[in-house]
């Protein structure tokens, strides 16, 4: 059986507005294909204009990292195996965020704030291409008081994996800090998500104070190379920067780092000291892709189900590949037309 609690993930909840697009619209907003950008002023009127020019708009519960414990909840099946910590507020997209992770046997222990309303994702899909603008709102709220709780610190001493999703970087990096210490100290597992190229360089300091207690980190290509540039590994091979990344200092020394990045059509690399492997996808039909939006994050739910299991490697990979391989058949971070 698998223990209440076992997985704890850490990230910016938002509720996805998501839209199929043509590219005209992305340029009325500078938008681009694929990318991943937090919301300017010149975004805000999308939120409203979306639901008012398109008639077919999806609203999905979304947040990468919630995304993420959400599959994995769905894989463990074991009611609250696994909790989830993030800022929402006490509003329509609150209600639905909050029932959506309870109706799957996530433990939500979100904070709430009347500050801002629960955050928000566009999500305009170009084709087989997604773009996201994130308005953080009620997720930009979030405090390192909030750890101060002893129900919400009880969770973090529960779990024997955490994972933080990259983007509360922007938010609150010391209350990440204060987690991935007590949990290096105490050896749990630490996993951590690049999630978007913006954050290897506009949040490049807080993202590497947090990389030492990793002991899992994971991304895709283009944030690989970013990461790349912003800290100048001299080379732009994603084995080599996997193996860079790997071979960082690291604090809990008892176990090696594994770095996971995932790269599209192409083999997912995995690096592990120093050695880079190869992983193939699960082939899919361009015609049967229905939306990427969420694939991403349901990989590493996949995997994660798999690791708090104590599977090897090869079996949290496959796993994964297997979900988000689901998810592409999906819209969103759903599984409607191909069940988990």
């Amino acid at each position: 059986m698998i223990k209440k609690g076992i997985l704890l993930g850490y990230g910016n909840p938002l509720l996805d507005i998501s839209v199929q697009a043509q590219e005209d619209y992305l340029a009325k907003y500078d938008l681009k294909a694929d990318n991943a950008i937090l919301a300017e002023d010149k975004h805000q009127p999308m939120y409203e204009e979306i639901p008012n020019i398109f008639t077919d708009v999806d609203y999905v519960p979304g947040g990468a990292a919630l995304n993420t414990i959400r599959v994995a909840q769905l894989l463990l099946k074991e009611p609250n195996a696994t909790s989830f910590m993030g800022c929402i507020a006490h509003d329509k997209y609150g209600d639905i965020l909050t029932k959506e992770a309870r109706d799957v046997g996530v433990d939500v222990k979100f904070q709430y704030t009347d500050k801002a309303p629960t955050g928000t994702c566009a999500v305009i899909c170009t084709g087989r291409c997604r773009s996201l603008v994130a308005n953080l709102a009620a997720a930009n709220c979030f405090s390192e008081d909030h750890l101060d709780n002893p129900e919400i610190w009880a969770a973090v001493e529960a779990a024997k994996f955490i994972y933080f999703g990259g983007y509360p970087l922007t938010v609150c990096p010391q209350a990440m800090l204060r987690i991935a210490k007590f949990a290096s100290e105490n050896n749990k597992t630490v996993l951590m998500n690049m999630s978007a190229p913006f954050l290897c360089t506009f949040f490049k300091e807080p993202m590497l104070k947090m990389l030492p207690y990793a002991d899992y980190w994971f991304g895709n290509e283009s944030e690989a190379l970013e990461f790349a540039k912003a800290n100048d590994l001299g080379t732009d091979d994603i084995k080599e920067i996997a193996i860079k990344l790997a071979q960082w200092d690291k604090v809990n020394k008892s176990r090696s780092r594994i770095v996971v990045i995932t790269q599209g059509v192409s083999p997912a690399i995995v690096a592990q000291d120093d050695k880079a492997t190869e992983y193939d996808i699960i082939p899919i039909k361009q015609e049967d892709i229905v939306d990427s939006n969420g694939a991403g994050d349901s990989f590493v739910g996949g995997f994660l189900s798999e690791l708090v299991q104590g599977k090897d490697l090869e079996s949290c990979m496959k796993k994964g590949h297997e979900v988000a391989n689901k998810c592409l058949q999906n819209i969103g971070c759903t599984f409607r037309n191909t069940p988990l």
